[in-house]
């Protein structure tokens, strides 16, 4: 999925690796900080999202996790790869900005479905 022509472009990714945070700055100068475990249970990938509305799959116990590796795919997303072996995901610019945008939204909405599903954040 190619980035829109209206998605603003990263300038800087960074890992911050003791606070498990990934910053993203775009050239509309914005700046995100992205907690691993809120991208590792929003990924894109398959797995976690499904082929279709309503196949998503509830990820829990994910809250030590780190990313491990940040790897380019072309010039429209980031490959992460995350310390318990996820690594299917494609990060495009376009859901990295609205993930940014949408961070307080989408982590209540996770939380909600986390405690509706009686599951919890902390590893087992």
């Amino acid at each position: 999925m190619a980035a829109s022509k209206d998605t603003p472009l990263p300038t800087e990714i960074k890992l911050h690796q003791v606070s498990r945070l990934l910053e993203i700055s775009f050239d509309d100068g914005k700046t995100f900080h992205l907690p691993c475990e809120f991208l590792r249970v929003h990924s894109p990938s398959a797995e976690v999202r499904g082929h279709g509305k309503g196949q998503e799959t509830l990820q829990f116990g994910k809250k030590n996790v780190e990313i491990k590796a940040i790897e380019p795919v072309g010039n429209y997303a980031v490959q992460l790869s995350f310390s318990d072996g996820h690594n299917t995901g494609l990060y495009s610019w376009d859901i990295l900005y609205d993930y940014g945008a949408r961070q307080d939204e989408l982590w209540t909405d996770y939380l909600k479905r986390l405690e509706a599903a009686g599951q919890s954040r902390d590893p087992a």
